[in-house]
């Protein structure tokens, strides 16, 4: 019988902590996206007192949590280290009621750039790296060069959503995706960029239903001149903003807007959010944006036709 089948001293070393991923440490941040993974609490930092850190959700509400503890952070789990700059703020102005939400959550991720879409694990993938849009993360691959195909969608908000969740891959399939700044451009965009068997284009329309200005669009291009080397899809909602699953943001369902009234105005104004200027109406979506962490976040009628593209433009040219 062999007495030293433990080895020579079980207690040496940092025995706890073997076969354990370790959690990565950082620095907390004003306007910084947590949750709090055993409630699903999720907030922007306002606060930082007596050991606790403070999120306040997209309605105003908040919730101190403490600060040693783990919080997700894009799907990510994760401890906070001190701040590098003060954290907490003062009161909100009087009189802003509900709406003053909005001031914690005007850069609802602060850390969140284009070109940075991250990595999740799947709870169940033993180990293994998915991207956001649920595809097994290609690791320590460089982006390949851009491929002379195209997706191009209607607006800047098409963009930064389909960057946050198929940004990593589209990094390593080649694929550059340009705004059109309205579907009504589409034409002449075409005009000029030619397409041809291998320099294909898919477009990504909003309000893509029969009878709408956009199905007509979409209807005179493919079966226009350039037809044979384009793909129009589309989804049935009135706006990207639509595409993000209601829950994300408190919601059981999105409002209905009248059509008298400009439509993200108008989910901005039934939120309580602020809607007067411009910068209000991009405020919002960045609220928005930073609610979504993958591909679930979605709804279907998006994330099918987005893959439906994908495969389009990078089919084999052969």
């Amino acid at each position: 019988m062999d007495d030293d089948q433990y080895g020579s001293d079980v207690l040496s070393g940092d025995w706890r902590s073997r076969g354990v991923k370790k959690v990565r440490q950082v620095p907390l941040e004003r306007d910084m996206v947590l949750e709090d993974p055993a409630t699903g609490w999720a907030g922007a930092v306002v606060r930082l007192e007596a050991g606790n850190v403070e999120l306040e959700d997209w309605k105003g509400r908040r919730r101190a949590f403490p600060f040693s503890g783990q919080f997700l952070l894009e799907g990510e789990l994760v401890t906070l280290g001190r701040p590098t700059a003060p954290v907490g703020r003062g009161p909100r102005a009087a009189g802003a009621g509900a709406a003053g939400a909005a001031g914690s959550l005007a850069s609802v991720h602060a850390d969140w750039r284009p070109g940075a879409a991250p990595a999740v694990r799947q709870a169940s993938g033993g180990g293994r790296l998915r991207t956001a849009s649920g595809s097994f993360a290609v690791e320590a691959q460089r982006a390949r060069v851009a491929l002379p195909s195209r997706i191009m969608v209607e607006g800047k908000h098409d963009a930064e959503l389909v960057e946050k969740v198929w940004g990593a891959d589209l990094r390593v399939e080649g694929v550059v995706v340009e705004e059109l700044s309205g579907v009504d451009n589409l034409a002449d965009v075409l005009d000029e960029f030619r397409p041809t068997r291998e320099r294909r284009v898919g477009v990504l329309v909003d309000h893509l239903v029969p009878g709408s200005k956009e199905s007509r669009f979409a209807s005179a291009v493919m079966n226009g001149k350039w037809g044979a080397h384009v793909l129009v899809v589309g989804h049935p909602f009135v706006d990207v903003w639509q595409s993000v699953k209601p829950a994300r943001v408190g919601l059981t369902a999105w409002p209905t807007i009248p059509r008298s009234i400009e439509w993200k105005q108008g989910i901005c104004q039934a939120l309580g959010w602020p809607h007067a200027e411009q910068a209000d109406i991009a405020r919002a979506w960045q609220r928005i944006l930073g609610q979504v962490r993958t591909f679930a976040d979605l709804e279907p009628e998006l994330l099918g036709r987005v893959e439906e593209l994908i495969d389009f433009v990078t089919e084999p040219r052969a």
